[in-house]
Order: structure tokens, then C-alpha cells, then sequence
């Protein structure tokens, strides 16, 4: 085999003119081995040259391999079994030092090759279900358990009204109860006109709370489909968006086809708006607060959000709730349950004697059909 395709050296045992014996071409192969060991690994014939990968290349019209090349070029030779070299005879490979340790790890600590690829963050699509109020599902004792824990206050707050806020009107249709204790960082946030308010609804007229935290300073946003324009400013904090808030995104390829398809899950517009954090989030969705709520849970936004003030209701199972009875109470106690897992506590809670008196389209429990929540976030700065 040649490299490149080139003719190869001269054979050994061309013919000549005349006969020659096999005692003459024997001598002949003997006396031509000392020249080939002298031009070693300098002037190899291309057919012994030729490694396992093919590394041959020309060089001024002479053809050389491995360990040749390298000498030629004034290069360190490579040690036999490199990859690309069989060429020259065999060299020993000297002890080599070992290679310097990043500077991390001299000094005792980890680089970033040692620490390698940051850990995956663990994707939830669930949220965990807590066990059965009884050994047997039942929904009186789902139902009693899930109403005692909303109707129970989890810390206390001394200041929930807005009386002191600049603007502040007493001709809201419901309270939306926030925490202005001095231990809580809200109060501190409204003074210094650094504070931040999401209100997610849908077709209400109900905004009074929203222009009293804006009249106190406060940068609120309200979320409305039924809104007119895309986007409406009044006053120098308060701004409206025809956008509905979901527990998920739309498919591209189906919102391309509608004209007003904006639906979108609060994750996605806290990034598109350059929001790290919401210092209150007001929601009243129609019973599309326990999936939205679930989609906060699950995607850690939750933990961006310093009070969450929602309107909850349960003479049906929501949208997208399934399941029998027992099991949709079992699945709403379990996301507040989550709630408490990630240090939310509930301060207040408006049970609306104005809605039916309806629990999962029963008259039971002496329950109504609309409550209104209020939780802290303990460990919000």
C-alpha cells in the first residue's frame, strides 16, 4: 500500500537481464536490510509507513508518517501505539510529571470541570396528595377538614384595611384583605413606592382595590381578557392588559389562527415584562384559581409572590378539576397544604354569605359557595 496513491521505492527483487538464483536474490534481501534500519524513521518505505487510520502526508514531494514527520519538523516524536504513528522503531515514552492541578484544587477546593454540569432541576408535573382524612374516602370528612382549615387563621395580623392608604375608599364590593403589619415587608414597600400588585380577573368591574394600591403608590398591573386595547394606562401606576392568565401556554400553532389569543401562564408573563417579583397577587378567576394555582406551585413562581390574596370557589370542582367528590375536596386541601410547604400562612379569611350556599352543588356543611383567602409569605424580603 502507498500513501496518496504515489509509486512506491524500487522493488528488492526486480528481474534483471539475466537469471539469478535463489542464493543471489537471498543475498541481495540481506545486504538491502542494514540500508532500510539506517534510514529508520526518516526515509521509511511509504509501504511500511503506512499506520492503522492512514496519517501519511507529503511534504515537498517526499512522503513521510508519525514519528518522521514529526522529526522533520523539529516536532517531539510520538511514542509507538499513538494514534496515527507505527512508524520508526519502537521508542520509549519518559516519565512524564503529572499535569498542574487547577488552581481550585490546590487550594483545597472544587473547579468548575471537577464540579461538572450544574444538577438538572427536578421537573414536577404533580403536586403530592395528602392522605385521606379517614381510613376510607369519604367526603364528609374531606368536606369538614378542608372548611376547618380554610376557616382558620394560621398567623395572626393586626392590620389587614386599607384606611391609611392614600386613596383608599370604602366602596369596594369586597374586602381583599393584605397584611400591613410592620414585621411583614409590605408596608415598607407601599412607603418607599417600590411595591408591586398582579390583579387577575375576568370581565369584573370590581377595581377599586387596584386604583386605591395605585393611588398609594403602588406599580399595579390588572389582567383582563374582556379588556378593549392590548395595553391601557390610567394615571402614572396603574396599567390594564388584555391578557388572561392560565395554568398553560397556548399551542403557537393554534393562538397564530386566533386574533385574540392571549393566554398565557403568569411565569411566562413575569419573564416577558422583566418582573423578578410580585409583592401582592389578587385573583379572582371564576374557578380557574385551582389550577392556576397549581401551575404556581409546580413552577416554583409561587416563591416570587409576597401575599396572595384569592377568591375561591367550591360549589363545583373548577375547570380541569376531576375526579368523584371525596377526591376533588382531597386535591383542594392538598394545594393548600402545599401553600403551607412553602411557608405561606393564611391570616384572613371572608366567607361571602352573599354567594348560594352551595358545596359541590349540595346545600352542606353550612358552607358558601365563595370564600376569599388571604396568605403571607413568611420568608418574602
Amino acid at each position: 500500500m502507498f500513501c496518496s496513491g504515489q509509486r512506491g521505492p524500487t522493488s528488492l527483487l526486480s528481474s534483471s537481464p539475466g537469471k539469478s538464483s535463489r542464493t543471489e536474490v537471498l543475498g541481495r534481501r540481506r545486504r538491502a536490510r542494514p540500508r532500510q534500519r539506517q534510514r529508520g524513521a526518516a526515509g521509511l518505505s511509504r509501504e511500511r509507513c503506512q499506520p492503522r487510520g492512514g496519517l501519511c502526508s507529503g511534504t515537498n514531494g517526499s512522503f513521510m508518517c508519525g514519528g518522521a514527520r514529526s522529526q522533520a519538523l523539529g516536532e517531539r516524536p510520538r511514542a509507538r501505539g499513538a494514534a496515527g504513528s507505527r512508524c520508526g522503531p519502537p521508542q520509549r515514552r519518559a516519565p512524564s510529571s503529572p499535569a498542574p492541578l487547577p488552581r481550585a484544587s490546590r487550594e483545597g477546593g472544587s473547579s468548575r470541570q471537577d464540579r461538572g454540569p450544574p444538577p438538572h432541576q427536578t421537573v414536577r408535573w404533580h403536586i403530592e396528595l395528602q392522605p385521606w382524612a379517614s381510613p376510607t374516602p369519604s367526603l364528609n370528612y374531606e368536606a369538614l377538614r378542608f372548611l376547618k382549615y380554610i376557616s382558620t387563621s394560621q398567623i395572626s395580623c393586626e392590620r389587614m384595611n386599607l384606611n391609611s392608604l392614600r386613596g383608599y375608599s370604602e366602596t369596594a364590593k369586597k374586602p381583599w384583605s393584605i397584611c400591613l403589619d410592620e414585621r411583614f415587608s409590605l408596608i415598607h414597600r407601599i412607603r418607599s413606592k417600590q411595591c408591586r400588585l398582579y390583579s387577575l380577573g375576568l370581565g369584573n368591574d370590581d377595581n377599586q382595590f387596584e386604583i386605591s394600591m395605585a393611588n398609594s403608590g403602588c406599580e399595579v398591573h390588572r389582567f383582563d381578557p374582556s379588556i378593549k386595547s392590548a395595553h391601557i394606562q390610567e394615571g402614572r401606576h396603574l396599567w390594564y392588559h388584555r391578557l388572561s392568565i392560565d395554568w398553560r401556554d397556548p399551542n403557537p400553532a393554534i393562538a397564530a389562527h386566533k386574533l385574540h389569543s392571549n393566554t398565557k401562564k403568569l411565569g411566562t408573563i413575569l419573564n416577558e415584562f422583566g418582573h423578578q417579583k410580585i409583592d401582592v397577587l389578587k385573583a379572582d378567576v371564576e374557578s380557574a384559581e385551582w389550577k392556576i394555582l397549581e401551575n404556581l406551585i409546580l413552577e416554583d413562581v409561587v416563591e416570587q409572590i409576597g401575599q396572595l390574596v384569592f377568591e375561591v370557589h367550591i360549589h363545583w370542582p373548577g375547570f380541569e378539576v376531576s375526579g368523584n367528590d371525596s377526591t376533588v375536596v382531597r386535591y383542594w386541601y392538598s394545594l393548600l397544604r402545599e401553600l403551607e410547604l412553602k411557608d405561606f400562612r393564611l391570616f384572613h379569611t371572608y366567607k361571602d354569605l352573599s354567594k348560594p350556599q352551595m358545596f359541590l352543588k349540595k346545600e352542606a356543611f353550612n358552607a358558601s359557595s365563595c370564600y376569599t383567602l388571604s396568605w403571607v409569605n413568611t420568608r418574602w424580603k
